[in-house]
């Protein structure tokens, strides 16, 4: 049986979505993130050493990053499913758009969510003044160009085709539903992108991730 190690408003709904999509039996672990911090608790210390989730635990194998985490269950038990053919354009594709989700689309978007908190954040009197001034000249001259630019350039891509790999909708649109909700929350994204907006609206509406939410709990990112 495999264990979805599985946090609150994280990456870890993807891996309980994909499951879904496979059909495979499997156990949820919850765990709250602490409400002040929004950190993961320390018992997940005991899975991986890290203390992060998603964590999945298939016989002896240990496995986090979510990215790794759906490439191994497709490959596994995908059974030709949510994958492309190797070789083929979309298998290209469908490999950049795993990377690219992490690597590339989700740093401003963290970066966003960290100079949000610095300028909520409690400090004395003095600091904020200089604290805000500094986040928001940072969230302005750097961060939001760069989310619009991600932005533009996945709108673009999705002119071409329906899903990101290509004409079938693939694992690679699992991996890319978080960074795309998280600029939905707060990084912009709305109806000015209009094949974005569509895009988070079609997998919305897909059974196998509205069965991912019932198992999952509630999912909102800020």
């Amino acid at each position: 049986m495999i264990i979805v190690h599985h946090l609150n408003n994280s990456r870890s709904q993807r891996v309980l979505w994909l499951l879904e999509e496979l059909g495979l039996p499997y156990e949820v672990k919850r765990y709250e993130r602490d409400r002040k911090t929004l950190l993961a608790p320390p018992e997940l210390l005991a899975v991986h050493p890290l203390g992060k989730s998603p964590v999945i635990q298939d016989g002896g194998l240990t496995l986090a990053e979510s990215g790794a985490i759906l490439e191994y269950l497709a490959g596994r038990y995908g059974a030709d499913r949510l994958v492309p053919a190797s070789g083929s354009p979309e298998r290209l594709r469908y490999t950049y758009w795993m990377h690219y989700a992490e690597g590339s689309a989700m740093p401003p978007l963290l970066l966003k969510l960290v100079f949000d908190r610095i300028e909520t954040a409690p400090m004395p009197f003095f600091a904020k003044p200089v604290a805000r001034s500094i986040a928001a000249r940072a969230k302005g001259m750097l961060v939001m160009p760069q989310i619009a630019r991600h932005l533009d350039y996945m709108e673009a891509e999705l002119a071409t085709r329906p899903w990101f790999a290509g004409e079938q909708f693939s694992a690679a649109d699992i991996q890319m539903s978080f960074p795309l909700e998280a600029a939905a929350a707060r990084g912009g994204l709305d109806a000015r992108r209009p094949r974005l907006t569509d895009f988070l609206a079609r997998i919305h509406a897909r059974e196998a991730y509205r069965r991912a939410l019932d198992k999952g709990g509630p999912f909102q990112l800020k």
